[in-house]
């Protein structure tokens, strides 16, 4: 055995024990129960049925989220139809920038609070909600309250209009994230909104809802309703809803497409997936057959090191699965990875006994034609394969019907260039992976939706825009 190998051996047997380091709660301000946001105010429901927002790393219930009614959704359409005939629409981009700036500003006043209830709420880490989505869910604020008095110079000889009242739907994986996603455009362009969160992570949304009431936001702008598939079905089939803008699964996205067909509402606009989930959370592994077994040696060796538990401390690698659901589709297709013959490693180490949890697990010896090769499972699962030619591993790649994203790693510039133009996928990162930014477009391919979000691109879809004609004194 060399010094080379013996040294990896050392490193690679090597385990380091941290003590916990948890998030305190103690800044942060829930409320028990949550009723809608209609009109600026919290109101009442006008049903009766409320639900738990469970914290998936302990099955215990933070808050009560009130499930809407027909009703309730009609009553915030209303809201937001007077809001925009009356107020929103009527305000100057200068303006409406200046509330959009403002929400902005608040939320970075208290990300602190807003990180810690989004792991509580949705099972994701810490340093993931803290370092990331609250920051970027703010940066898009602030971007898009850039462009509201700009509109003109995005979009040159062009004249641009409002298109009106916005459904959103957003899902579970980024709740505050994907509410700035879809908020702040259509604020921006001078729409109203009314939102729906994900039915298991609704809570930094009523947190939101109350930074637009300190933001002195025009009644009725934003409205919220809570609740599940139905209230959804509610804002998509709404006579008075202008557009629709949705992310989640690939199944209900068609069943929307449907269902505004030959009406007046603007197409799906955003990103729709497999299984219910958005992913651009890498599930497949191309690797170099020269390089395979140096790979997966180091890849094993950082999946033992990782730490799966309380999504508050500062430690901790992998989060709670976000719902008992979820977890049992993540193991199915564990299951659905053996019985097609794959090999499956997962790491050692205890496991909470409360809560949702999954170990990291990696698939070799995968076929292209697996399902857990070919289906998004949207958990801590990599499946493995390999190549020996960069026109292989294209096919492969584009081998799918989905194509979000994906991710280049290369120490040439010129195979980067090659390769990205060639793969079917809405984002390609190059060296890196899951960076986002307010400026740039978001969105996928084939079964993963069309439309794009963030940039211009993001402002585009809420705005009707007719070409201006240029006549001759025009250009002189």
């Amino acid at each position: 055995m060399n010094e080379e190998t013996t040294r990896h051996s050392a490193t690679e047997t090597a385990t380091w024990t941290l003590d916990p380091a948890p998030e305190s709660t103690g800044h942060i301000q829930l409320e028990k129960a949550y009723d809608l946001f209609i009109g600026g105010q919290f109101v009442k429901s006008s049903g009766n049925k409320r639900f738990d927002s469970i914290n998936p790393a302990t099955e215990k219930p933070i808050a009560k989220i009130t499930e809407s009614t027909d009703t309730d959704v009609d009553n915030a359409v209303k809201a937001a139809r007077e809001c925009y005939d009356k107020h929103w629409s009527q305000l100057s981009g200068c303006e409406r920038g200046k509330y959009i700036y403002r929400i902005a500003r608040i939320m970075q006043e208290r990300a602190r609070e807003l990180a810690v209830i989004e792991s509580l709420d949705g099972g994701k880490p810490i340093r993931e909600s803290r370092d990331i989505d609250i920051p970027l869910a703010a940066a898009h604020f602030f971007y898009y309250a850039g462009w509201a008095d700009k509109l003109d110079y995005a979009f040159p000889n062009r004249r641009s209009e409002a298109l009106g009242v916005a459904g959103q739907i957003i899902p579970w994986n980024f709740p505050l994230l994907m509410a700035a996603w879809k908020i702040a455009p259509a604020l921006a362009c001078g729409n109203t909104v009314v939102l729906k969160p994900a039915e298991t992570t609704s809570l930094t949304a009523m947190k939101l809802a109350e930074i637009m009431q300190d933001a002195d936001l025009p009644p009725g702008a934003v409205n919220i309703v809570t609740g599940h598939g139905k209230v959804g079905a509610a804002i998509v089939n709404h006579p008075d809803i202008d557009k629709i803008a949705f992310t989640g699964s690939t199944e209900v996205g068609k069943i929307i497409q449907q269902a505004i067909a030959g009406s007046r509402k603007r197409i799906v606009n955003g990103i729709y997936f497999n299984q219910g989930h958005v992913c651009c959370a890498g599930s497949r592994l191309f690797v170099q057959e020269s390089v395979r077994d140096e790979v997966l040696r180091k890849l094993k060796h950082r999946m033992q090191s990782l730490i799966v538990g309380d999504p508050l401390d500062k430690n901790t690698d992998i989060g709670a699965i976000n719902s008992r659901e979820q977890l049992d589709t993540i193991e199915s297709y564990i299951e659905i990875g053996k019985q097609e013959g794959a090999d499956l490693f997962q790491p050692e180490g205890e496991l909470p006994s409360e809560g949702f949890w999954c170990r990291p697990t990696l698939f070799t010896e995968v076929a292209q034609s697996n399902r857990i090769a070919q289906e998004e499972i949207f958990g801590p699962v990599l499946a493995v394969q390999t190549f020996r030619t960069v026109s292989e591993v294209i096919q492969k790649a584009n081998n799918t019907p989905y194509g979000l994203s994906a991710g280049v790693w290369t120490d040439k510039g010129s195979k980067i260039f090659n390769l990205t133009s060639q793969m079917r996928a809405g984002v390609v990162w190059a060296n890196t992976y899951n960076n986002f930014d307010p400026t740039s477009p978001f969105g996928g391919y084939k079964e993963s939706g069309f439309g794009r979000e963030g940039g211009l691109h993001g402002l585009a879809a809420y705005l009707k825009l007719q070409q201006v004609r240029r006549t001759a004194s025009n250009n002189a």
